[in-house]
């Protein structure tokens, strides 16, 4: 045998069995240890072990169980096996260490297992001064790196200077730095040495830039947790010192000594005192940082916060009473009325104990303002809240302080907030709860309510009795049908009807107008109204029987006044630049340029500007509701009847014609049951009359379809009410005749022909005087409550009562 030394490439063959790998690609001149778990690679290695020991290690373009050639990358490492460990799930652990470069040239096995032949690479070597400086600064980069990284054993430190090729202190470096896989191939594949360092030395820098934030992230983190420490041990400092002194030591001992002081002067007994004492002494056992601690001292702030001492007696001046509801509503006579009269029973038992009244009116007819001013007249605190759409019981009666975030329901809520224990109480829209799976909140009102059970009434977080039977409470709906008759038996029902036109005017020039003005930034002597402006607004722009819409209208109006003037005063004083004269010598210029009619001009002033019908429509466009827009039956099959919605009352229209056709009765607007079944009736009253009375000929009803339709199709309309107007209209069909002029009626129709009574007839009035209505057929059971309506509302209206549908032909259609 020769002593002549072979180079590594002349013993290396050119046929390698090839391990595919899942992790990072390996670089030559690495001795490390590989786990092995694929079947197919451990049979490979068990090959190799039993012949030259040697195997290519390729990484994989993309990890697969089942690897193929095509998956694999084209230049990988050749490794010799020096150990082999066998491993109980039947895998191997092996150290090889890697020799060098190859690129794949040819697949000889596809698959299992993978055999290629291959083809040595060698570093292309460029042995300048350049590859020494590269050499250096790699090492030195290198070794600031290893210092700050605990990570970098002595034994990598030592293996990095002892290499002495430059290409492989490149390739060494690249195994142990934090690189993506994809870049390590990259940097595998390059052959030049110089290009491969450059590369490396690029990855260093990224490295010692993540190091420098990591430092000082970890310094900012380690400064956080000494200062954190230095305020402990000085707030520990603190507490010794308050105690050598006598003083509180922490916030709990504030906490627990400000309860037990609030707790004794309620002077607690029987459960509620029991309570108190054990949940005082669990929170003073409790460490401040514990979960429990924040829920226990919550509880005992709410208890802390409520108003438990008993009510002073009322002192209310009946006359002032009086006065207050006077100077803060205008109309509502009957409603005043029944509220002074409560007050007055209140006084003269000399009992503090709550009331529960009801406003019942359509919106924006002042039931919440009348609510204020019952408390203003009682000289007591105001809460409000609404329960529109409410649907959680728990949003009453409290959540129980079992769950996360529990808090008490809004009467315990209300009662800390005003800390008084006889407030007045206001709830909103109690005809428009819901109920779901989380309970019924109309139910829990019940106990709420009721003046027997009050007097206890346990909220579920609070969960101790407390009386709420000295609130007043006042609740509003703007129709009864919703609200649960339990619910109503409770209360006492006060309805508050819409507004006429003179009424709105009233209203407007009392209370909206200046309202407005200031909520617009204009002052009151700025802007008047004409009588007939104000009344233009409530007949063609707010007809609706509340005065909301007509409050909008106003706001509209003096947004475009406010508008006008800011303008008029900037073109004003760009004049005055333009021409340097003062402005006090400028006469008349924003009165001027303000589109109203000024009654006097104050040189550089802005003047009154009245506001007449025609601005009014200048500002809010063409009327809704015309001045002819009057509901009338102006031909034979029509009638005009009235109606009782949750905004006030309304007219209605009935319209009907036949056709030529099979005999039949068509039913169309939206009609509910009840309704369509008082059109049945209807239709057999009139048709009985029509043939035994009026002498119309049977085969006019056997050769003609009669349609029956109320306008407003969109709109859901029910009630028995329309009986008598329905079956007029259909007589006045059949007679081909038109009704009486003005006339409008209400009553329900029986199937004798009898007239039965109705509800909501002032509404009902109220809608007829803005439909300029002079007659009025009403039942005849129902002229008791003519006493209740207002004698402004029913002037120039006559009523006629009647028993029977045929007195209601004598005046609709007489003969």
């Amino acid at each position: 045998m020769s002593d002549q030394i072979v180079p590594i490439d002349q013993i290396l063959p050119n046929k390698l069995p090839l391990v595919a790998l899942m992790g990072r690609p390996i670089f030559p001149g690495i001795f490390t240890p590989i786990m092995i778990g694929n079947p197919t690679d451990v049979k490979v290695i068990d090959d190799a072990v039993a012949g030259d020991a040697l195997v290519g290690l390729v990484m994989l373009l993309n990890e697969t169980d089942t690897p193929a050639f095509g998956d694999l990358h084209k230049v990988g490492t050749v490794a010799k096996i020096v150990k082999k460990i066998n491993l109980p799930d039947g895998g191997v652990n092996i150290f090889i260490s890697t020799l060098q470069r190859f690129v794949v040239k040819k697949c000889l096995h596809d698959a299992n297992p993978i055999v290629a032949a291959v083809e040595y690479l060698k570093d292309e070597e460029d042995d300048t001064s350049e590859v020494k400086a590269l050499t250096r600064a790699l090492i030195s980069e290198m070794k600031q790196i290893s210092e700050n990284n605990p990570l970098f054993s002595e034994e990598m430190r030592l293996n990095m200077i002892n290499i002495d090729h430059p290409g492989k202190i490149a390739d060494f470096i690249a195994s142990i730095l934090n690189i993506d896989k994809g870049e390590q191939q990259k940097i595998l594949e390059i052959l030049n040495v110089r290009k491969r360092m450059e590369q490396v030395l690029v990855f260093i820098k990224k490295e010692q830039e993540l190091l420098r934030i990591q430092k000082r992230i970890q310094k900012e983190i380690n400064e956080k947790i000494e200062k954190s420490q230095r305020d402990y041990f000085l707030k520990e400092e603190l507490k010794a010192i308050k105690g050598e002194l006598g003083m509180t030591t922490d916030a709990k001992s504030s906490d627990y000594q400000r309860f037990k002081e609030k707790f004794d002067s309620f002077k607690f007994e029987g459960e509620i005192k029991e309570t108190v004492e054990q949940e005082l002494e669990k929170f003073n056992l409790m460490e401040p940082n514990s979960a429990e601690f924040i829920v226990t001292r919550n509880y005992l702030d709410v208890i802390a916060s409520l108003p438990w001492n008993n009510a002073a007696p009322e002192t209310f001046d009946l006359k002032n009473a009086r006065n207050i509801l006077e100077s803060e509503h205008y109309g509502l006579k009957d409603v005043k009325s029944r509220i002074v009269e409560y007050l007055a029973v209140r006084k003269l038992r000399k009992d503090t104990k709550g009331s529960i009244i009801c406003l019942v009116g359509p919106p924006g007819v002042g039931k919440t303002s009348v609510g204020k001013s019952i408390a203003h007249a009682l000289g007591k605190q105001f809460f409000r809240f609404s329960v529109g759409g409410m649907r959680d019981e728990a949003e009453i009666k409290g959540h129980r302080r079992t769950y996360i975030g529990a808090m008490p329901g809004k009467i315990i809520q209300g009662l800390k907030i005003v800390k008084a224990k006889d407030p007045v109480f206001m709830i909103d829209e109690i005809d428009k709860m819901g109920a779901s799976y989380q309970g019924d909140p109309a139910s829990a009102l019940l106990e709420v309510l009721d003046p027997e059970q009050n007097s206890s009434f346990r909220d579920h977080y609070l969960d101790l009795p407390f009386d709420i039977s000295h609130v007043f409470f006042v609740v509003t709906a703007n129709t009864l049908d919703t609200v649960p008759p339990p619910l109503l038996d409770r209360m006492e029902i006060i309805q508050l009807p819409g507004y006429i036109d003179t009424e709105k005017l009233e209203i407007a020039k009392r209370y909206l107008v200046p309202k407005s003005l200031e909520k617009n930034g204009l002052k009151k002597n700025q802007v008047k109204y004409t009588k007939d402006s104000l009344l233009h607004i409530a007949n063609a722009y707010a007809r609706e029987a509340g005065v909301r819409n007509f409050e909008k209208n106003l706001d509209k109006v003096h947004r475009k006044i406010a508008k006008q003037i800011v303008e008029a005063a900037e073109t004003a004083g760009e004049e005055q630049e333009a021409a340097k004269v003062p402005s006090a010598k400028v006469p008349g210029t924003i009165a001027d340029t303000i589109a109203g009619t000024p009654s006097k001009k104050v040189p550089g002033t802005v003047s009154q500007f009245t506001i007449d019908k025609k601005l009014i429509e200048k500002h809010l466009g063409k009327p809704i509701f015309p001045e002819g827009d009057i509901k009338r039956a102006d031909r034979p099959g029509m009638s005009v009847g009235l109606a009782w919605t949750s905004m006030g009352g309304d007219t209605l229209v009935i319209e009907a014609t036949s056709l030529p056709g099979k005999e039949g009765f068509t039913l169309t607007g939206k009609m509910g049951d009840t309704m369509k079944e008082s059109a049945a009736i209807a239709m057999t009253v009139a048709r009985k009359l029509a043939v035994e009375r009026y002498h119309v000929a049977q085969d006019w009803f056997d050769l003609n379809h009669i349609h029956l339709h109320i306008p407003e199709g969109a709109t859901p309309k029910d009630g028995p009410s329309a009986g008598i107007t329905m079956a007029t209209a259909l007589l006045s069909l059949m007679r081909e005749k038109v009704i009486t002029d003005k006339l409008v009626m209400t009553g329900e129709l029986s199937l004798t022909g009898q007239v039965l009574p109705i509800g909501g007839l002032k509404e009902k009035t109220i809608a007829a005087r803005r439909n300029k209505a002079r007659h009025i057929i009403i039942p005849r059971q129902n002229e008791r409550d003519l006493d209740e309506i207002p004698d402004y509302v029913k002037k120039g209206i006559e009523f006629h009562p009647v028993e029977r549908f045929e007195q209601v032909l004598a005046l609709a259609l007489p003969d």
